[in-house]
């Protein structure tokens, strides 16, 4: 879609600029912490300790260091221990740490009483996803996605996030000179009714948007589309411009690409192809978010096809593949056809490849980048769309105009020309073949 279109859709709720801009800024510095339970994996979990200090890296946070407690169950008014904790302001303090940053979701109630008991300032891992999606949503639709995911994440947290209300809006005092308590608390009750209708109008602007796509995909149901899935950073844009000579921006970080990118992929079939570059997805992805986004994981839930792409360089890869199919059964498109791509081997060795291949033997390895074995996966997008055939043509020489367009649409082995006409032996998409029945000799017309 247009973003001149994407504007007429929603100027039912107009983000201002300001508002947009006045999201606080997360500091600089911080500490990282985690719970390991029983039965998990320390290095499952350190790997995903790794991955939440790229995406304070991405958020603009200095990690200054990473801490693990291990117990049980978390805690539930603290999330961690009492002496964990003690022990974590102490560094904090002395490293001169901005806040503490939690592998987890925190219930409200568990970020209010670290902040209260400890005086820690603390966020968590969505906290720091929300921020990366805030700073990288351009059109005018990824932000009214983002904005809501944040005040959905908002609402129950009020308390917390907002306290100052208490003391700038909450303010008619007693003799004593304190806040009543009961005026901070309608306050809340107002800015949570306030909270409600900005998410209830953003959903009635993205329900347009959700119509207006709904309404495309029906006037182009004789389009085949093809969707780039998976995990954050495996190089989807990097392959979406292998395959599509597109601009898109490739950066080594994550949710690089928040939006949607869509072009035309010309195969040596005749029929319409649309390929799109969609949001990486990540483990532990809030449910809020993926609902925020549903108008553009909707391309993902209508595509013909899926390239699933994976970072082959990564020691996890196979654990990404399973966190990928596992969104994909959230957003209903895991029965969706899918092709394994499996990225990035000019950076790994041949034997390691070569035990890949062995396990995954219906995959295709490529380097986007180095545009190695681009020709390969497109010949498998094509046969698995369209279910080429291989056939033998005779066609008179009145006939050449057809000739012609067989060299577009089809791949050609051989031509000759004969006395009485052009002998080809070509391969052709089944959905291509009703142009030249008539002309398929006999012995090839198998179907």
């Amino acid at each position: 879609m247009r973003d001149e279109e994407k504007d007429n859709l929603i100027e039912e709720y107009d983000l201002e600029q300001e508002d947009w801009q006045e999201l606080d800024k997360i500091d600089k510095t911080a500490f990282l912490a985690d719970i390991i339970r029983q039965g998990e994996s320390d290095a499952d979990k350190r790997a995903s300790l790794d991955e939440l200090q790229r995406l304070a890296d991405t958020a603009g946070i200095e990690v200054l260091g990473t801490y693990i407690q291990k117990r049980n169950q978390p805690e539930r008014a603290t999330y961690f221990g009492k002496g964990f904790l003690e022990d974590l302001s102490h560094k904090l303090q002395q490293a001169r740490a901005d806040l503490l940053i939690v592998n987890a979701e925190l219930n409200p109630i568990q970020a209010r009483n670290i902040e209260n008991d400890f005086s820690i300032r603390v966020i968590d891992r969505t906290e720091v996803i929300l921020s990366i999606f805030h700073d990288h949503a351009h059109t005018r639709e990824a932000k009214l996605q983002v904005r809501l995911a944040e005040l959905q994440y908002q609402l129950p947290r009020l308390r917390r996030l907002w306290a100052h209300f208490d003391k700038e809006r909450g303010s008619v005092r007693s003799s004593g000179g304190s806040a009543t308590r009961g005026m901070g608390e309608k306050q809340i009750e107002i800015d949570k009714r306030l909270i409600r209708e900005q998410i209830n109008k953003i959903n009635r602007a993205l329900a347009a948007v959700t119509r207006h796509k709904e309404t495309q995909r029906k006037q182009r149901e004789k389009t085949k589309k093809i969707c780039l899935v998976g995990y954050t950073n495996a190089g989807k844009s990097s392959l979406f411009n292998a395959l599509t000579e597109a601009n898109v921006l490739v950066e080594d970080r994550l949710f690089a690409t928040l939006d949607s990118t869509s072009r035309q992929l010309k195969l040596t079939t005749s029929y319409p192809l649309v390929i799109s570059d969609t949001v990486g997805f990540i483990s532990d992805l809030p449910h809020h978010l993926i609902a925020s986004f549903r108008a553009t994981l909707m391309e993902v839930q209508d595509a013909d096809l899926l390239l699933h792409v994976v970072d082959l360089s990564d020691e996890r890869f196979e654990y990404y593949i399973g966190q990928v199919n596992q969104v994909l059964g959230e957003i209903g498109a895991n029965a969706t056809p899918q092709i394994l791509v499996l990225n990035k081997t000019d950076i790994v060795d041949d034997t390691f490849e070569k035990l890949v291949r062995s396990r995954f033997p219906e995959a295709v390895f490529i380097s986007a980048l180095q545009k190695s074995h681009i020709g390969d996966l497109l010949a498998r997008i094509e046969a698995q769309l369209f279910q080429n055939l291989p056939c033998k043509v005779f066609l008179p020489y009145n006939q050449g105009s057809l000739a012609s367009l067989l060299h577009e649409i089809a791949v050609i082995h051989k031509e000759e020309y004969r006395a009485d006409g052009i002998y080809l032996e070509v391969t052709i998409s089944a959905q291509d073949l009703h142009l030249i029945r008539e002309y398929v000799t006999p012995e090839e017309s198998s179907d």
